[in-house]
């Protein structure tokens, strides 16, 4: 109950110092953390991606919605293995297709506040011109001058026409298939006025 309180409270003072309607995200500090591995997991890829836009909806309530833009061609990957030949190949068709489709998107569409502080969310994903629905959970950690929503979740890769060395094509040699699941670690920072 304690967590449900101080979240309604810095979500009041985001509705307070911002006004209904839509707040922009900050960009440059918000990011996408990503992780891949083979099916075993005996090799794990991991990098970040970002966001090109990004808006957080309000209401009296606190937040109702939002919709980001991520920056395809951001795409990095920090584990130290195969840099420049990674991000090339995920890049390329085999993966997610970026010269065609140089744009991800993520909608929220329905918000449920839960008594443990978190907020269940419902939205949209967008990848590679494919939409599906998408459930997470999300907190809201206040700062003096800001204010932080984290998300994690999980999606499968196939599911927006991403299956190069999928477990589910025939023929694959067992060693090298990559398991369909990728994990995402998203933090989306708001600059506060007025707190």
């Amino acid at each position: 109950m304690k967590k449900l309180i101080i979240l309604l409270v810095g979500i009041g003072a985001i509705s307070i110092a911002q006004g209904q309607g839509t707040i922009k995200i900050d960009t440059a500090k918000s990011v996408i953390k990503w992780k891949g591995s083979n099916l075993f997991k005996f090799n794990q890829h991991y990098g970040t991606v970002n966001f090109s836009d990004g808006e957080i909806s309000m209401n009296e309530s606190g937040i109702s919605g939002g919709m980001f833009v991520v920056d395809m061609n951001s795409i990095k990957n920090t584990d130290g293995k195969y840099n420049e030949m990674l991000v090339s190949h995920l890049k390329h068709q085999d993966f997610f297709a970026v010269e065609k489709f140089p744009e991800a998107k993520l909608e929220i569409h329905q918000i449920r506040y839960g008594d443990n502080g978190e907020m269940e969310m419902d939205a949209l994903l967008m990848i590679k011109g494919i939409s599906r629905l998408i459930k997470f959970n999300s907190t809201m950690e206040k700062g003096p001058n800001k204010a932080v929503l984290k998300s994690r979740f999980i999606i499968d890769r196939t599911r927006w026409g991403v299956s190069y060395e999928s477990k589910g094509i025939v023929g694959s040699v067992k060693d090298d298939i990559i398991s369909d699941a990728i994990e995402f670690e998203v933090i989306v920072v708001i600059q506060l006025r007025g707190c």
